[in-house]
């Protein structure tokens, strides 16, 4: 990601959000990584070249940038973050004007625009766009955030421990949480431009546990670099991850009524514990390929209000349309609230089957083709039968194959995961 590839996004995506005659408008923001005041201008440069006025956030999460692309009429939102990522990584979000996240095929479309005669966009002289900064980026989405915990409620005398990774959440989350009423412990909210992610969020929670049993908080928040995802912990210190956190929303807004299907979106790596957990409670897991991008599209054609993933991603449509870490946590907070017993108890909804993942690197080959690959998936998945399941999956980023298996015996579902890893490199080796 170099700043011509970022001058070259603007100039394609402007010209692709052009659709009048009117003034268009693009809303920026980013995380706190070293590399977003480069990308940011850069970006500036292209929307404007191709006519569009820029207002410009600074740091705030992903959802904001969603939620603001919104608010502010805008054709185009754009999100500068690598995510859970590293500091030396980065990348480009591009949200469209209803503030959900583009589609594969306007995203290729604007990849094709952009290797194809980008001067043609150009705006005249008379036609260029202007930028500004909007200095209230922040307290715009803090109030948004508030008003999406039950108005009947406080979280005066609540303790909490808020980890957001040096990333672009570290003002609006504890701001948020302490005008809502509570005891605020941070961590992790003092961005030097290098170590956003860097032992701390929601990769690296082992800090936050720690600390909420130091303070003897009642509850920990970790997020991640841009705030799209979210990971809890109970006041002991246990990791409560995103298929808990959906089964604990999940079960609480279904006793209220507040779930638009009877059930909720997963990707295909959620646990099956929390699959039979819904099926007690009368709710379908719906699964999808990996992806918060996937779980949305599913949502929306079939009038799913709640789903996610089990690294965090949690994505509440009735209020937001991307995966949102602090309202997710809002949510968790509110049943805390609501209720009369402690995170561990509220949380302990279901014991997680054993999972096992092993990744397998290939080169110049198709193992998933090869015929002994296939003959160990299908024994692999008899053996497992109705006690568990396999999802085997190419990367989409690496040449890598992906085994994951579960089941409720954990010696099976190792021997399974191991035979078949065998089977894939011994394809590959051939």
């Amino acid at each position: 990601m170099t700043a011509e590839t970022a001058l070259r996004v603007g100039l394609a995506a402007g010209r692709k959000f052009k659709r009048g005659d009117y003034r268009h408008r693009v809303v920026i923001g980013k995380d706190t990584r070293l590399s977003g005041y480069m990308l940011e201008s850069a970006l500036v440069s292209g929307f404007t070249s191709a006519g569009m006025d820029v207002f410009q956030f600074g740091p705030v999460p992903t959802p904001a940038v969603a939620m603001l692309t919104r608010s502010l009429r805008a054709d185009l939102g754009v999100m500068i973050s690598a995510s859970h990522n590293s500091f030396e990584d980065n990348g480009i979000k591009l949200f469209g004007p209803d503030g959900y996240k583009l589609s594969d095929e306007v995203e290729l479309e604007i990849e094709h625009m952009m290797d194809n005669g980008l001067n043609d966009y150009l705006a005249g002289p008379r036609e260029l766009g202007r930028a500004k900064r909007i200095d209230d980026a922040q307290a715009r989405y803090i109030e948004f955030a508030k008003r999406t915990f039950p108005k009947q409620l406080s979280l005066e005398g609540v303790r909490v421990v808020i980890d957001c990774a040096n990333g672009a959440a570290y003002k609006v989350a504890p701001t948020a949480l302490w005008e809502l009423g509570a005891e605020v412990v941070t961590l992790g909210v003092d961005p030097n431009g290098f170590n956003i992610n860097d032992g701390c969020g929601s990769t690296a929670p082992e800090r936050m546990g720690q600390l909420v049993r130091e303070r003897r908080a009642d509850i920990g928040i970790a997020l991640d670099g841009d705030a799209d995802r979210v990971i809890i912990c109970d006041e002991n210190g246990e990791v409560i991850d995103g298929d808990k956190i959906m089964g604990l929303v999940a079960q609480s807004w279904h006793k209220e009524g507040q779930l638009s299907a009877p059930g909720i979106v997963a990707t295909i790596m959620s646990n099956l514990a929390l699959e039979r957990y819904l099926k007690g409670l009368g709710l379908n897991l719906a699964r999808t390929q990996v992806g918060d991008r996937y779980v949305v599209e599913h949502m929306r054609e079939n009038g799913f209000n709640l789903g996610g993933e089990q690294s965090g991603h949690i994505v509440l449509s009735d209020f937001s349309t991307t995966g949102d870490g602090l309202i997710a946590a809002l949510q968790v907070l509110a049943v805390l609230r609501a209720g009369d017993k402690p995170m561990s108890e509220l949380c302990n909804v279901f014991e997680p089957l054993p999972q096992f993942l092993r990744n397998v690197r290939y080169r110049n080959c198709e193992p998933l083709e090869n015929a002994l690959v296939k003959e160990a998936i299908a024994e692999g998945e008899r053996r497992l039968a109705s006690q568990g399941r396999l999802v085997i999956r190419k990367s989409g980023t690496e040449p890598l194959i992906r085994v994951m298996g579960e089941g409720d015996d954990e010696k099976l579902v190792k021997a399974v995961v191991n035979d078949i890893v065998s089977a894939i490199e011994d394809a590959a080796a051939a």
